[in-house]
This record gives C-alpha cells, structure tokens and sequence, in this order.
C-alpha cells in the first residue's frame, strides 16, 4: 500500500467507515498446501527445483528493481539498461514456471528466452567494460550503494543460475538458450557494477592480502 492509500484509509477510519471500493485480491487460498500452479497448468510443490528456479528469478529482478532505484539523474543509461535486464528476467521465469511438457506453447521474446537476448547482453558486457578499467583482481563490493546493489544483484542471478542447471540435470529443461542469457546476465550486473564504482584500489587489496598468507 502506498503513502497515499494509506492516508485515505486511515481517514475513512478516523470518520468510523469501514467501506471501500473494488479491491483486487492477490491471494487464491489454493496454495495452503505448499504447492504451486505452473503456467500452461500443474501443480508442483514450493520446495521443487523448478520453482527455486523461477523464484531465484523474483528475487534477482527485485535486487535490480532496488539498484535501478539508486540511480540518479546522471545514471539514465545504466537504469535503462536495468529495467530492461529486469524485463528479459519476466520472460526467463515465464519459461522456467512452465512444465518442460508444455514448451511448445511459449513464445520466442515473450514467455521463451532466445539466444539473441543473451548476444545481447553480450554487447552490454563490452559497452561498459570498454568505460572502467579494470585490475586483474578480486573486487570487493561496496564501492558506492549502487555499484553494491548491483554486485548483490549479481550474486542472486549466479545463485538462479545454479537453481536452473539443477533443473537442466534433471532433465526438466527444454532449452539451454535460458542457462545461457542467466550467465551473460549475471556479466551484465558485474559490468554495470564496476561502471558505478568508484575509482579506489583498496576495492581491489582482498586478493593481494590473500596472496600475502
């Protein structure tokens, strides 16, 4: 609920009315049980590799959704380039929360990852590491907040990666087109980091401190 809603519902029960408009209900009751629907129909349970898949997807759109907040008016082709990195992650969890079964339904670019999402990526990887410069070293995140949130960002998307060749180890994935654009994504956030990161050797002194033991 936003600022503004609340405001209105905490004056409708300063005034003792309880009445309200339309609300549209975002829960179904039907996954009490611990088991979830799969586009194009089935049921699998919350814990089944498939949905750790899809789900690490939510998680890393979210991490990006907080960096694309950190940007600032100076930062507009890094926040394009993060909204769009969060829409192709719709189409990537599209797929994985549709049984291997089903595949055959989906949509090239709208509910099916193409091998030309990943080139793409491929050419935001170059674009800004032809920007930094970058030491043959370890970096440790926490240059600036938004070159942190994108390193966090980076580490859901390899965790998703994992869930998702688990998932192809299992013989549940139709297409590795999907493996591969989760792999270039997750270059994306580590390139995109390292352009909103400021220019500090210390962010590099993890690997030579542990060189020296």
């Amino acid at each position: 609920m936003g600022f503004g809603a609340g405001s209105e519902a905490a004056a409708r029960r300063r005034a003792g009315s309880d009445t309200v408009g339309a609300v549209t209900r975002i829960y179904t009751r039907k996954g009490d049980d611990g088991t979830t629907s799969l586009w194009y129909g089935g049921r699998v349970t919350k814990a089944d590799a498939r949905t750790e898949a899809y789900g690490a997807l939510d998680e890393a759109a979210s991490a990006l959704g907080v960096a694309r907040s950190l940007c600032g008016p100076d930062d507009a082709e890094l926040a394009a380039d993060i909204l769009r990195l969060q829409d192709d992650l719709f189409i990537a969890g599209a797929e994985l929360a549709t049984a291997r079964d089903a595949a055959d339904r989906l949509e090239d670019g709208v509910s099916r990852v193409t091998d030309e999402m990943a080139g793409e990526l491929e050419r935001v990887v170059d674009r800004y590491m032809g920007r930094v410069e970058l030491p043959p070293k370890f970096v440790i995140p926490g240059g600036t907040p938004l070159s942190a949130q994108l390193d966090l960002a980076r580490g859901v998307l390899r965790r998703a990666e994992r869930r998702v060749v688990a998932l192809s180890d299992a013989g549940e994935l139709a297409s590795g087109a999907v493996l591969r654009f989760l792999n270039r994504a997750s270059d994306a956030a580590f390139a995109m980091a390292r352009y909103a990161d400021v220019e500090s050797p210390e962010l590099f002194a993890g690997r030579e401190r542990s060189a020296d033991r």
